[in-house]
């Protein structure tokens, strides 16, 4: 068994992204094949931010396992992530014990993970519901990854759900009177046009990164980059489903939804997928609720907010998803007497040794 760390080299890279073809069948890959390529190759808009350590373990001549150490600046924590490994306890003590040498060798005194080089990207570990098909931003591995980390030395830091909704078939009360008293009070809540998309990126960069700012592993970047990734998000929406709370002319509040994509919109040079994107955008099964946020002068806009979505939700009749709220947010209990399921993720972290 070997460690290789690689650099640009075109059939590490390639090993590198062949590995989650091999261990998930079709619904189940998750990996945008080429942001990570993008990543690997230190061209990501956000690869400015930080530095990759990426490496491949090999059995036999065969990659059995791979991970990525991201540093930054300042901070003396090593994030471990893009992890994938065999189904072997062996395979993967070694895989972290490589991880632990290298984080100590760049002057790390902790690893936190899983984070996909950035916060903005993707970070967290799923830990129930594998029978279930992965929906559209949810974290996604292997049922046994968690052993894996808790055998390795790594302990939960933060625990986060999502709630999996019924369809909406009648009045909610508590929401629906919330809505209408922020908008007696002269607040506007209303989803943007399509063509104002640029704008509303905009306000939702000084909300997100103010309101998000202490979020576990969060990082700062600018509207620039901010707006490049939130640029595909600009082909898959539906505006209804996208909510703007302003009050005196400014920005306060926000709710983006998407419809439920699965795995489709990670494989865009799939044409079946392309397909199912087209058909799912026109006509969706499902809608996954992933930010939310209001301005913290402005108590009981987040009900309000809710209660908007759920009066859109009221005329689809869709189930929706809850997405990844993290253990203490108010969010994690809207709705809660419409739960259905609740999916669960987690994020660990290890002290190196001194």
């Amino acid at each position: 068994m070997k460690c290789i760390e690689f650099g640009m080299e075109k059939e590490y890279v390639k090993e590198f992204l062949r590995l989650p073809r091999r261990l998930y069948g079709r619904g189940e890959n998750m990996e945008n094949a080429k942001e990570v390529k993008k990543l690997l190759l230190g061209t990501h808009p956000l690869s400015k931010y930080f530095d990759l350590h990426k490496f491949l373990i090999c059995e036999d001549e065969r990659v059995t396992g791979r991970f990525v150490l991201t540093v930054y600046p300042g901070d003396d924590t090593a994030y471990i992530g893009f992890f994938e490994c065999v189904k072997s306890a062996e395979t993967a003590g070694f895989l972290f014990r490589m991880a632990r040498e290298s984080a100590k060798n760049l002057g790390c005194k902790k690893m936190t993970g899983p984070v996909n080089a950035s916060f903005w990207i993707g970070y967290r570990l799923k830990i129930n519901l594998f029978e279930e098909k992965p929906y559209t931003g949810e974290p996604y591995n292997k049922p046994y990854y968690l052993k894996l980390f808790l055998d390795n030395g790594f302990s939960v830091c933060h625990h986060y759900t999502s709630n999996g909704y019924s369809p909406v078939a009648g009045e909610e009360p508590l929401y629906d009177k919330r809505y209408e008293e922020f908008l007696a009070k002269g607040y506007r809540i209303v989803s943007p046009r399509l063509r104002d998309y640029d704008k509303v990126v905009e306000e939702l960069y000084g909300l997100i990164t103010g309101l998000y700012s202490d979020f576990p592993v969060y990082k700062d970047l600018s509207l620039e980059d901010f707006a490049e990734v939130f640029s595909d998000y600009r082909h898959i929406i539906n505006m209804s489903m996208v909510k703007m709370a302003y009050y005196e002319g400014k920005a306060v509040g926000f709710f983006v939804s998407v419809p439920d994509y699965g795995n489709a919109v990670y494989h865009p040079d799939d044409p079946a997928r392309l397909a199912k994107i087209l058909v799912t955008k026109r006509r969706p099964r499902r809608y996954v609720m992933l930010y939310m946020g209001a301005d913290g002068g402005h108590k009981g806009l987040g009900k309000a907010l809710a209660g908007s979505i759920i009066e859109e939700l009221r005329k689809t009749g869709l189930p929706s998803i809850g997405a990844l709220a993290r253990d203490g947010k108010v969010t994690q209990k809207y709705g809660e007497e419409h739960i259905e399921r609740q999916y669960e993720y987690v994020l660990l972290e290890q002290t190196l040794p001194g």
